[in-house]
């Protein structure tokens, strides 16, 4: 197994150390999400450029589809850069997939429209997206991989936590970006120039990731580096296929219903529940800042309890309150209703997040750990998370809604059933 160093006997130059890892790791981790989100939310504004034809929701279930095209690329992402992070090292990894994601976001951010170069643009946007979607697939596994080493043993779920605080950081930064943009622009300026903005300021941003991450000290060591088995994905699943299953289980019903109540809430409250575009996005922000906040006390708490109760309470909690909750979130109402719901069900959801990288960084060893972790992930969230939101418009779309609320419980059942089977990584895991 590999061990971290105890925190009994750890200077306070070792712990600003820590944190300041913490800090430089999680950087870029904040600025792939935005750039990777921005896309989802600025979507109501664009998809009429790139696809001209069609009713709102026609237009929407195209970018959609961009969207988990981002999705389906993951898997190569997390094999890519979980193979490099294994073998060359988690920071020369972490600095690959920003530096990748700059260049989608900028691409997307001065590409033509369908009416300057035709079916071209629509073209070009899958092109960029797709390169988005490589980048954000390695850097889950690795980030993960990188903050759960790097963290003391006895706060390691405090501190592994914040992946997800920038994780909904990225995702709240670009919906404050679009908040703002919507109180200084009117709508016509929106469709017309003013969803640039936000892919602009992400390329800026991923460059400043970049150098704060030149000033990460590395995690993985020389000997797990060396082995004749480090990236290998035949290694990994030759001794390890139990894990890599049961990481696949538990990321399909998280990134199901974390997407259906994040990145989708903010179109169904627009499309389902007739709330307003822009009271819709203030909600939703209101609702990620308060859902980034729970990350750290649920870290904190697994390092109490222990991961698997967290991850029970997850799988069991959200199967059984998944159908009311989207039930009630279609019918009118207004935004502080909608807030209370959503952060009901983002609650129970922080069970999971809070750990999720974590969880998968205990179950495998140094040499596959960053792949593991990874891959195992992409594959899962490209099948289950990446889709949600085409498959949700799709059930709108064939006038049976009721029926994606179903489709999202099935799904918690499977990551309930995985916690089940999953031992206690906190006393047992390969960290």
């Amino acid at each position: 197994m590999d061990s971290t160093p105890s925190t009994a006997a750890e200077s306070p130059a070792d712990s600003r150390r820590r944190v300041l890892a913490i800090i430089g790791g999680s950087s870029g981790n904040l600025v792939e999400w935005y750039d990777f989100y921005a896309y989802s939310f600025l979507s109501l504004y664009f998809a009429a450029r790139f696809f001209p034809g069609g009713n709102p929701t026609t237009q929407l279930l195209n970018t959609a589809g961009i969207f988990a095209a981002g999705f389906l690329v993951r898997p190569l992402g997390g094999w890519v850069f979980g193979r490099l992070a294994d073998r060359r090292g988690r920071k020369f990894s972490m600095m690959a997939s920003v530096l990748l994601m700059c260049g989608g976001s900028l691409m997307i951010a001065v590409l033509p429209t369908h009416d300057s170069i035709g079916i071209a643009a629509p073209i070009l946007l899958l092109v960029a997206r797709l390169a988005q979607g490589l980048s954000v697939g390695g850097e889950y596994g690795t980030s993960a991989t990188y903050m759960s080493e790097v963290a003391a043993a006895h706060n390691r779920g405090f501190f592994a936590s914040f992946q997800y605080v920038t994780l909904i950081g990225g995702q709240l930064l670009a919906v404050l970006v679009l908040v703002v943009l919507e109180a200084l622009l009117d709508g016509a300026q929106m469709r017309a120039w003013g969803w640039r903005i936000p892919f602009v300021i992400g390329a800026l941003a991923a460059v400043v990731a970049l150098f704060l991450r030149r000033a990460l000290h590395e995690t993985q060591s020389t000997e797990a580096a060396g082995s004749k088995d480090a990236g290998s994905v035949r290694a990994l699943w030759r001794d390890h296929w139990r894990e890599v299953l049961l990481v696949m289980g538990l990321t399909a019903g998280g990134s199901m219903s974390f997407y259906v109540f994040t990145t989708f809430m903010q179109k169904y409250l627009v499309n389902t529940a007739g709330m307003a575009t822009r009271t819709a996005s203030v909600t939703m922000a209101a609702v990620l800042f308060c859902f980034m906040l729970l990350q750290p006390i649920f870290g904190a708490l697994s390092d109490r309890v222990g991961r698997r109760p967290m991850l029970l309470a997850f799988g069991l909690g959200g199967a059984v309150v998944t159908v009311p909750l989207l039930t009630a979130l279609g019918q009118p109402g207004g935004p502080v209703r909608a807030f209370l719901l959503v952060m009901a069900a983002l609650t129970i959801i922080s069970c999971y997040t809070s750990i999720s990288g974590l969880v998968k960084a205990e179950l495998f060893p140094a040499s596959v750990r960053a792949l593991g972790v990874g891959l195992s992930y992409a594959v899962a969230n490209a099948l289950f998370g990446g889709t949600a939101e085409y498959i949700g418009l799709w059930f709108k779309a064939a006038g049976m809604e009721s029926g994606f609320f179903w489709y999202v419980t099935g799904f918690l059942l499977i990551a309930a059933a995985s916690a089940w089977g999953l031992g206690e990584t906190r006393r047992r895991g390969h960290l």
